[in-house]
């Protein structure tokens, strides 16, 4: 099922369903960069906890409050993007939503981005679904039965959408949403060498490499580079070859893109999802655009206009809205109902 909002609709057209852009403010990069100013406060205390992986490795989640108070309430998991944490302003963002509906939301942190290096030899990266899917089975096993969404956005949409395709009807969600996912990461990473989106590039390349110098500070030996090498690295794709896809078992980074890309298992998703994207997304061209006739009828596709990367700021400058904290839980309220 696929829709197009566009980009001449006023508010009172629809409800929350269509993206109306901020007036004035529809350009691609203001809207992919306001959100870092509009959502710079973690809105809520959130409950910290730590769970050990099998492998001897560890992942860190942020509860909205105690799971084990609230084991109960239906559950809203968040996987990031790139170097994302809770402190990404659309991820606490969306918990803070899930709140306001009576949900439990976590953040469920990619291994080292948490804020302290993960131990393993290994990271994180766009096909990576083991811990994804361990948390999950590990969330329905520690808490009991209750409906469970999971919505990722950019990178961590790219990963929920292979989980989704690679479990199937064994997966423990009932619904989920794709937000600004890079389903083609190849056309992507050639994407973000072209214009404005080097900018990107070298704002995300900075936090990998940042993130990467301080898991070999702390844990030597545990990265395929020393950290004189790593200092050398000016692409994304330079990163992916000397170590996202060494360190994974991966030829070179494009094998890695080719194998991990979300897009050729997109009709193996059984599940309920909403994926959405903006036709404007700096990060991505048509590539990461899935075909209409491709996409099986239990998918819903929303495209929008405007929007930008994981953006999609409506509202005005005086009263911003951050029309993601609306769109999504109100598509989820069907499939997250409290028990009676």
């Amino acid at each position: 099922m696929v829709e197009i909002t566009p980009a001449d609709m006023t508010a009172s057209d629809a409800d929350s369903r269509e993206f109306h852009p901020m007036r004035g403010v529809s350009n691609r990069h203001l809207q992919t960069m306001l959100p870092r100013l509009i959502r710079r406060r973690v809105q809520f205390e959130p409950h910290w906890q730590r769970l050990d992986l099998p492998d001897g490795d560890f992942i860190d989640l942020a509860w909205s409050e105690d799971p084990y108070q609230a084991r109960h309430k239906p559950r809203l998991v968040v996987f990031h993007g790139l170097e994302g944490s809770l402190h990404s302003p659309y991820a606490h963002g969306l918990v803070h939503a899930a709140m306001q509906q009576g949900w439990l939301g976590v953040v469920m942190h990619f291994r080292g981005c948490s804020g302290e290096p993960n131990r393993a030899r290994r990271i994180y990266h766009s096909g990576e679904t083991e811990d994804g899917s361990w948390f999950l089975s590990w969330l329905r096993r520690e808490f009991g039965n209750a409906p469970t969404a999971a919505v990722g956005y950019s990178l961590g949409g790219n990963m929920l959408a292979c989980l989704l395709a690679k479990e199937g009807d064994s997966v423990p969600l009932d619904a989920a949403v794709i937000v600004s996912a890079p389903f083609m990461l190849e056309a992507c990473c050639y994407h973000m060498d072209k214009g404005f989106s080097r900018v990107y590039q070298r704002y995300l390349l900075n936090l990998l490499k940042a993130n990467a110098s301080r898991k070999l500070k702390a844990y030597p030996g545990t990265l395929p580079v020393d950290l004189k090498r790593l200092k050398s690295v000016r692409r994304i794709r330079e990163f992916d070859d000397l170590i996202t896809s060494k360190i994974h078992g991966f030829a070179d980074a494009i094998d890695y893109y080719r194998q991990c890309s979300a897009m050729p298992v997109l009709s193996q998703i059984t599940r309920p999802p909403l994926i959405i994207h903006a036709k404007d997304d700096p990060f991505m061209d048509h590539h990461s655009i899935p075909a209409q006739e491709e996409l099986p009828n239990n998918i819903h596709y929303q495209l929008t206009e405007h929007g930008g990367h994981v953006g999609f700021v409506g509202g005005t400058l005086r009263r911003p809205e951050m029309w993601l904290e609306k769109r999504i839980p109100d598509w989820l309220k069907q499939f997250l109902r409290s028990p009676a």
